[in-house]
């Protein structure tokens, strides 16, 4: 407005080169009217270089290839100089100079406009023409030298307001960005943080860092959880980056406008915009992945100190079992004698008999605790799992029954041996299956699996029952642990699970929740027999 006013030319217009794109201002004042436009791509010869011009081109045809040079795209055909033409008889034609790939070029062309005086100054942008100043009037013999020469100074000063502006927007962009990566990284470094909160907290950091903050909403989504900013809308443009986790695809993340914007580099988006959102995504990735270690670690952790006390618990019942065995026995022993007398009465013959059975079931529960401490050694033969299961079920398919409970086998057919203790893996699996069918009042299915790989056989029993919550899975080994009533159990059926299983060189493992059943997985190292061509047969017995 202000070169249109200060020059009186009929039409002035700005052609500027942007993000490979161009745009196009013009102040008219035979049409008292104000134009800005973004003009596309010659659909003809969109990356047309000067010297493909033809003898009679428009004045904006040689606009469109003054600025068609770009450093990225066409490093060979690029304008570096292109010198002021103008002409005060448009009528007798331009001469166009113009310097490309340090070679010089002169070509005479008859403008197909109608103006009179026509003349085109480069705006230089740093080290290349990114635009044209284009000055119309409908007068001939309209500009003389010195105007010319004036018009080309408020050109570089149009320049240099561009290099200005240009600097000015991208140092904002940067600071932008890099508050937003220094957030993420704050976020980083706050101990205890769960993964749900550390990506929440992210994706409230990202609209602000892009270049339309008011129309952007982001969305990080992670697995089965998406996590939004507070502003999130949906609408035009969007880009988005991958989560990695330990090489697997986990999420992504999304950047979406919900009002239409000018076309930068990538869409509505710019190429640095792009770099950031790749690089939130990495970040993203190598912050989950450390938390998963910490998990990972705390939960060895807590296995470790649960092992060691599991260790020192079985060396103090070892003891205690010890002490009590000899005094039981006693008592055991000179109660049968007193039984044996005639001269008792019937009450005092019922107060011996009740002396025996106590005396029997502290014996019963010194054994246990003996056979938790390890100190009877597994008499090791060679052993199949799928009879130690048929075994076991044989006793207790019965009990299941009337529980309304529904047994399936899945056995592996061709099973291989491992050397065990049947006596001992019999108990291991009949404490877990009463378990599993006190943990199925209403009834329910109780599945029963055994297969093999190159090193172990395994042993799985999975119910419907009740579940376990978390407090409960971390004590299910502690000797006398129960979550029965006073009188219906000991606590020590699985803590003997436990010490059979280990004393066997195998390990076991229990997944549980409230109200989805439990899984007991029992892994014990094989014999030297190879397994090979494993199946399995599926069967089901109906109760």
């Amino acid at each position: 407005m202000m070169v249109s006013e200060f020059s009186g030319c009929d039409s002035v217009e700005i052609w500027i080169k942007e993000h490979n794109h161009r745009f196009c201002g013009e102040v008219s004042q035979s049409r008292k009217s104000f134009r800005f436009e973004i003009i596309p791509p010659r659909e003809d010869s969109p990356n047309e270089p000067p010297s493909a011009l033809g003898t009679t081109s428009s004045v904006a045809d040689i606009c469109w290839a003054i600025l068609n040079g770009d450093p990225e795209t066409t490093p060979i055909s690029t304008v570096r100089q292109f010198k002021t033409t103008w002409t005060g008889d448009a009528a007798r034609g331009l001469s166009v100079q113009w310097t490309m790939d340090g070679r010089r070029h002169t070509q005479r062309i008859q403008p197909r406009d109608s103006w009179r005086s026509v003349a085109l100054i480069p705006i230089a942008v740093e080290d290349s023409i990114d635009g044209v100043l284009q000055l119309k009037s409908n007068k001939k013999n309209y500009f003389t030298q010195d105007e010319i020469d004036l018009y080309q100074d408020v050109a570089q000063t149009l320049g240099d307001a561009f290099v200005q502006r240009r600097t000015g927007v991208s140092l904002r962009e940067r600071v932008k960005e890099l508050r937003c990566l220094y957030g993420i990284v704050q976020l980083a470094l706050q101990p205890g943080l769960t993964i749900d909160t550390l990506l929440q907290s992210i994706v409230e950091l990202l609209p602000p860092a892009w270049l339309y903050p008011e129309i952007t909403s982001a969305q990080i989504s992670f697995d089965d959880k998406v996590f939004f900013s507070t502003s999130a809308q949906h609408g035009h443009g969007k880009q988005e980056a991958e989560i990695v986790v330990n090489g697997a695809t986990r999420g992504k993340v999304e950047v979406v406008l919900s009002a239409e914007k000018p076309e930068l580099d990538e869409g509505p988006f710019m190429k640095e915009e792009r770099r950031l959102i790749d690089t939130v995504a990495g970040e993203i990735g190598l912050l989950i992945e450390r938390k998963l270690l910490e998990k990972e670690r705390s939960r060895l952790l807590n296995q470790l100190m649960h092992a060691d006390r599991l260790a020192t618990i079985g060396q103090l019942a070892a003891g205690v079992a010890h002490e009590l065995n000899e005094p039981l026995e006693s008592i055991l022993g000179f109660s049968q004698l007193v039984k044996k007398s005639s001269e008792l009465n019937s009450q005092t013959q019922k107060d011996i008999e009740r002396i025996i059975k106590a005396s029997l079931h502290a014996r019963e529960v010194v054994k246990k605790l003996v056979t938790f401490a390890r100190q009877q050694t597994p008499e090791k033969v060679e052993t199949n799992l799928n009879t130690i299961v048929e075994d076991g079920l044989y006793f207790l398919e019965s009990r299941c029954a009337k529980a309304g409970i529904k047994v399936m086998r899945e056995l592996c057919s061709n099973l291989p041996a491992i050397a065990g203790d049947p006596v001992q893996l019999h108990q291991a699996l009949v404490n877990i299956v009463v378990n599993a069918i006190q943990a199925m009042p209403l009834g329910g299915t109780l599945t029963i699996r055994t297969h093999a790989d190159d090193l172990n056989a395994w042993l799985t029993v999975e119910d419907t029952g009740i579940g376990m919550n978390e407090e409960v899975l971390k004590n299910i080994f502690t000797p006398f642990f129960t979550t029965k009533g006073a009188g219906q159990g000991t606590g020590l059926g699985l803590s003997v699970v436990h010490g059979i299983v280990s004393s066997h060189g195998g390990s076991i493992r229990v997944e549980s929740k409230p109200g989805q059943g439990s899984l007991f997985e029992i892994r014990i190292p094989l014999t030297n027999v190879r397994t090979e061509h494993l199946t399995v047969n599926r069967n089901e017995t109906a109760i």
